[in-house]
C-alpha cells in the first residue's frame, strides 16, 4: 500500500520540485542576460551615453556577476536532475 502512495503522490511532488529548482537556477544565473548587459554597456559607452569611468565600473560589476553565474551553473549542473 505504501508503495502505491509513494508512486502516486510523493514521487510526482519531488519531480515537480526538481523542475522548479532547475528553473530557479536557470533564471538566477542567466549567463546570456549578463552577456547582453555587457554588450549594452559597451554600446552605451560607444554612443557617448556613459563616461569611461561609468563604463568601466559597470563592466567590472557585470563581469563579476557573470563569473559567479558561470561557476554556479557549472557546479550545479551535475546536481540538477530533471526527470520526466
Amino acid at each position: 500500500m505504501t508503495f502505491i502512495v509513494d508512486d502516486l503522490l510523493v514521487r510526482p511532488f519531488f519531480g515537480l520540485l526538481n523542475v522548479i529548482h532547475a528553473m530557479a537556477i536557470e533564471g538566477m544565473y542567466d549567463t546570456e542576460a549578463l552577456q547582453d548587459e555587457l554588450k549594452e554597456n559597451r554600446l552605451l559607452f560607444e554612443l557617448g551615453e556613459l563616461s569611461e569611468a561609468e563604463y568601466e565600473e559597470r563592466r567590472a560589476d557585470i563581469e563579476q556577476r557573470l563569473d559567479v553565474a558561470e561557476q554556479a551553473r557549472e557546479q550545479l549542473s551535475g546536481r540538477i536532475e530533471v526527470r520526466q
